[in-house]
């Protein structure tokens, strides 16, 4: 099935679920968004591999509509300078669903899921849980994904030195490999988390 008919049917899916309407325009405007020239790893690619991930792992999520739309909106506003790119995507997240018609309810747990991504606490609960591990897999990747995905970071961060740059990087990964476990999600600790300290390891060791 062709990328954009898989997030189409996921989207219309997660909607039909949540018993909500959006405006024909919003899919349009995500789109749009993870398109933008500045994004090089948080652009389509990563927004269908997570929702890819999460067709396998659905089953794990106790309300499977808000974590896919919390996928949908979780990089929905991305820029390297900024530091509230979760805070916005999640107030866009919040207000979309509020104005299709979901319940307010709904609306602040897709909210907060998204906030979940900032990954600056454990997440608590199943589904952010979730969340957060299919936002973390690429770190578990096989070897050339998970070393696209640093050039990719790297594109992102281009104007940044490498003197500034590498010693953060390493601070970042060095922070997820501490975290014992660091998939919280049974299944997806089990198929990614051997792989993901080899590569956080690797990526540490070669400076960046």
């Amino acid at each position: 099935m062709p990328a954009d008919e898989t997030l189409h049917r996921s989207w219309q899916a997660a909607w039909h679920a949540l018993g909500a309407a959006p405006p024909a325009s919003l899919q349009a405007e995500l789109l749009a968004a993870y398109g933008e020239a500045q994004r090089h790893y948080h652009a389509r690619q990563h927004l269908g591999e997570c929702l890819a991930l999460f067709d396998t792992h659905a089953a794990e999520a106790e309300r499977p509509a808000e974590v896919a739309l919390a996928l949908w909106f979780h990089d929905a506003v991305y820029d390297v300078q900024a530091h509230d790119n979760e805070a916005r995507s999640a107030d866009w997240a919040r207000e979309a669903l509020r104005a299709a018609g979901a319940d307010a309810a709904a609306a602040q747990r897709v909210h907060a899921l998204v906030m979940a991504t900032r990954h600056d606490a454990l997440p608590q609960g199943r589904d952010a849980q979730l969340l957060v591990d299919i936002d973390l897999a690429i770190l578990g990747a096989a070897p050339a994904r998970f070393a696209e995905y640093e050039r990719q970071i790297r594109a992102e961060y281009a104007h940044v030195p490498p003197e500034v740059f590498e010693p953060r990087r390493r601070g970042i990964l060095g922070r997820f490999l501490a975290r014992d476990p660091l998939y919280l999600t049974p299944a997806i600790r089990a198929a990614r988390e051997a792989q993901a300290r080899i590569n956080l390891r690797a990526a540490i060791g070669a400076g960046g």
